[in-house]
């Protein structure tokens, strides 16, 4: 049995210690704005937070997050201390953009922003690029940037 801080919530999970972090989120307590895109850490549909860090969930052993904090997409906001059903600024900010096509790789894109945002609020274009390296398919990166701009302008 592993527990796991996810949400703010502790849920105890009867999986293997080796199975990714990704399929727990998703399959065990079935939060699946966690997307499974690659496997293999490359393309960041799978982006969450652990101790406010953007992290790849398909290449973590759900062993290495017990005793840490995990935050999905769905946790987002209430982790900015913002009321239920308030969007978080990086999710206005997509709104307002109208960053999304598909939307796919879409959570991930903002918690990766997100977690940028919490430790740069006026990032330049190398830390963008150094920080958002999730793959879009429907390329939306110039999108992202702009909203990602919007963002800094506010900080």
């Amino acid at each position: 049995m592993i527990t796991l801080k996810v949400n703010g919530a502790d849920h105890d999970v009867d999986v293997d210690p080796q199975t990714p972090l990704l399929w727990v989120l998703r399959e065990t307590l079935e939060l699946t704005g966690v997307k499974y895109g690659c496997g293999v850490a490359v393309c960041g549909a799978c982006t969450v937070h652990v101790d406010g860090a953007a992290v790849r969930a398909c290449s973590v052993p759900v062993s290495a997050a017990s005793g840490t904090a995990i935050t999905t997409i769905e946790g987002l906001s209430a982790s900015a201390g913002l009321p239920a059903g308030a969007l978080h600024p990086v999710q206005q900010a997509w709104v307002s953009v109208q960053v999304p096509q598909c939307g796919y790789c879409q959570s991930g894109m903002i918690m990766a922003t997100a977690a940028l945002m919490k430790r740069t609020p006026r990032p330049t274009d190398a830390e963008i690029d150094a920080a958002i390296t999730n793959l879009c398919r429907c390329g939306t990166y110039p999108r992202v940037r702009r909203a990602i701009r919007a963002l800094a302008e506010t900080a």
